[in-house]
């Protein structure tokens, strides 16, 4: 499976994501029961909050699911291999889905992708923190250049809330129960 884009600004993005999530975990035999959900950001600059608002969004509608990053706890490069060995500690074998920020081309600035492999956290801002998730979804919420924390500062709050809306609305669907 190649990575998936689609562009959370347009109707239906969430259940399109929610779909490509599913197919990811059947291909991968995992039960969505199963699942570590990794949000990885900081509030402290608006274009790296995408994760903690998406870890919060699923820690309100759905409070029995397994979490780490939310606004109030978030998981950043300082914490990052701690919250790891937590997790491994905690769960055996973890199926972890990796959600966090990115940078992009300026075409894609809006959009969810969804990829079969793990995300590299902090790559875009030139940080060597290790690979993390079995599956990774990100938000494009500006465009790459230089200097890229400069670009995370002045990133627009809508895109980062349009962007975890979808994110966290297409998380939320895949615990519903399949239509009969």
């Amino acid at each position: 499976m190649k990575t998936v884009y689609l562009n959370a600004f347009e109707n239906d993005s969430d259940k399109k994501l929610c779909n490509a999530i599913k197919r990811s975990l059947r291909k991968n035999n995992t039960d969505i029961c199963d699942v570590v959900i990794l949000c990885i950001g900081t509030d402290r600059a608006t274009g790296d909050c995408l994760g903690p608002l998406v870890g919060n969004h699923l820690k309100t509608n759905l409070p029995n699911i397994c979490v780490f990053g939310t606004l109030e706890h978030p998981v950043h490069a300082l914490n990052l291999e701690e919250t790891l060995e937590t997790i491994y500690n905690q769960y055996k074998k973890p199926f972890i889905i990796a959600i966090d920020a990115s940078l992009g081309v300026p075409e894609h600035i809006g959009y969810a992708t969804l990829c079969q492999k793990p995300l590299y956290p902090g790559k875009g801002v030139n940080k060597k923190l290790p690979a993390i998730g079995n599956i990774s979804i990100t938000g494009i919420v500006n465009v790459a250049g230089f200097p890229n924390s400069i670009l995370l500062q002045s990133t627009r709050l809508h895109t980062v809330m349009t962007l975890a809306d979808c994110i966290g609305n297409a998380i939320s669907m895949c615990y519903l129960p399949a239509p009969l």
